[in-house]
């Protein structure tokens, strides 16, 4: 079981840093053009880049995954919110983060132990 919350939260974190922060952080067309169609100015590319590698670098560190976890599901929340004030499709766009989000909190339970022991399976 922790195996495969291990293997989930890598292909997690690399899509954090592969798909969206380094695009944010190289400046590409990828990554501008979203941020315009949601309302937000491309000065704040390099910030959302920075964050998003810090969070994935907390995710996937034992004793800091809790405190990613947290900070990353808000990123995420905010993507969400953006994604949802401007109308952008329901199942693609604006659902994403939230597809995302639940990926990230149940590799974090299939490698923590102590999370499922305070979050059990109940049959």
């Amino acid at each position: 079981m922790e195996r495969a919350g291990w293997v989930v939260s890598v292909l997690i974190a690399l899509f954090l840093v592969g798909a969206s922060a380094v695009p944010k952080l190289m400046g590409m067309e990828a990554a501008i053009e979203p941020m315009h169609v949601v309302g937000w100015d491309a000065r704040y590319l390099i910030l959302i880049g920075c964050i998003e590698l810090a969070c994935a670098a907390l995710f996937l560190i034992p004793r800091t995954a809790l405190l990613g976890a947290v900070l990353t599901t808000g990123l995420l929340g905010g993507a969400l919110a953006a994604n949802l004030r401007v109308g952008n499709p329901l199942f693609s766009h604006t659902l994403f983060s939230l597809y995302l989000g639940a990926a990230l909190w149940l590799a974090l339970w299939l490698r923590d132990p102590t999370l499922r022991q305070l979050f059990p399976l109940r049959r």
